[in-house]
């Protein structure tokens, strides 16, 4: 492990293969399905592995749509807040479910998807908060919130034309979460769930999470299929990888100003955004909270944002410069958002297989940054 160079994020395939199983089972006992959702893990090197135990893919816009027509080879299920009309046409080429964000998104455009004999959905905003990640920020039913067609508009909707009644609210989610919202959309959304043939209930179901209750959510959804006799579809996409892997960092510098500090080849700005977004503290394997151990540093990036931090964290011993850091539970929403702001090198992908061996997935050089800047005069 010592020969991987960092930074990079290392997937374990037998650990997934564990999260898998979890999915495996509630597809079997509570007939339902369960997609991908490619906006939170996209890895087509492990797809072939995760075809076995899904339906398919969900994606928020063209290109993933692609990645889940072309990689995955499944159902591709797409959903976004806002569609062109190119856009819906050209996803009629990859998806055969394709969700509207409103009223009168369904108005301009679902007759491109029905005349490419795509599945309709509709995404409501039920009205339900559940999301446990960064409050208003992470929570689809926040006041003001972009996303579904708002509760006193639906009896304006022609029903008839929607085969799929598609909700989101939830953010790693536990049982109580999926379970609530479940109920919420039986008990506030009946004779709309009698018109349609499916119901998605999105994303944000923490599924692998230890002490996530499985049984609840089986009987849930089994409960739920038999009073409205639908379908139901389920896309996670964190709870699918949660625990699954790794982001390997080395200490490239020590500093000091009134405090110890650490610089890494890891940044938070450009490989972990999600810890400036959410916000949240990630875990470094064998380091504590800061003075739970005899030496306490805060870590940085190497890129100019000032706000570059990881997070402060004590050790047992002085960290030295070379030392591997291993950052934990680093799959879900990560090398997805990485960026090469300040020209800063994005981060590899390597996956363990199970039988323990390791491969460099990429190879990201000096091109990729460039790719993106557009060509020259």
């Amino acid at each position: 492990m010592e020969q991987l160079r960092t930074p990079t994020f290392l997937l374990d395939a037998a650990r997934l293969r564990a999260n898998l199983e979890i999915a495996a089972r509630i597809r079997r006992e509570a007939s339902c399905k369960i997609l991908l959702a490619t906006k939170a893990f996209a890895l087509p090197a492990v797809f072939p592995l995760m075809r076995d135990y899904l339906d398919g893919t969900t994606a928020s816009g063209e290109h993933e749509a692609r990645l889940g027509a072309e990689e995955f080879g499944k159902e591709v299920h797409v959903y976004s807040p806002a569609y062109t009309e190119t856009e819906v046409r050209s996803l009629t080429k990859h998806a055969r479910h394709i969700y509207f964000n409103s009223a009168e998104q369904l108005a301009r455009f679902g007759h491109i998807a029905r005349a490419a004999d795509c599945k309709i959905g509709l995404r409501i905003n039920p009205g339900f908060s559940n999301a446990t990640l960064g409050g208003a920020l992470y929570d689809p039913c926040a006041p003001g919130s972009r996303f579904g067609e708002v509760p006193a508009k639906l009896h304006q909707i022609d029903w008839t034309q929607i085969d799929i009644l598609h909700v989101h609210a939830l953010c790693e989610s536990m049982a109580d979460g999926s379970v609530g919202l479940i109920h919420h959309v039986a008990e506030n959304f009946a004779p709309y769930l009698e018109k349609v043939s499916a119901v998605n209930f999105g994303g944000g179901h923490f599924l692998g999470k230890p002490g996530y209750d499985v049984d609840a959510l089986i009987k849930a959804i089994t409960a739920f299929k038999t009073r409205f006799k639908t379908d139901v579809i389920l896309e996670p996409g964190a709870g699918l990888v949660v625990n699954t892997g790794e982001l390997h960092a080395t200490v490239l510098a020590l500093h000091e100003n009134e405090i110890p500090l650490a610089i890494l080849d890891a940044s938070a700005s450009t490989h972990m955004p999600d810890i400036l977004e959410a916000p949240y503290r990630p875990e470094i394997q064998g380091a504590g909270q800061p003075d739970e151990f005899a030496h306490t540093y805060t870590l940085g990036g190497k890129t100019c944002m000032t706000g570059d931090v990881l997070g402060t964290y004590s050790f047992p011993k002085l960290l030295e410069i070379g030392q591997r850091l291993i950052f934990t539970d680093q799959m879900h929403y990560s090398f997805v958002k990485t960026n090469t702001f300040n020209g800063t090198p994005l981060a590899g992908l390597a996956l363990r297989d199970e039988a323990g061996q390791v491969q460099m997935l990429t190879d990201f050089s000096y091109d990729d940054f460039r790719a993106r800047l557009g060509r020259g005069a």
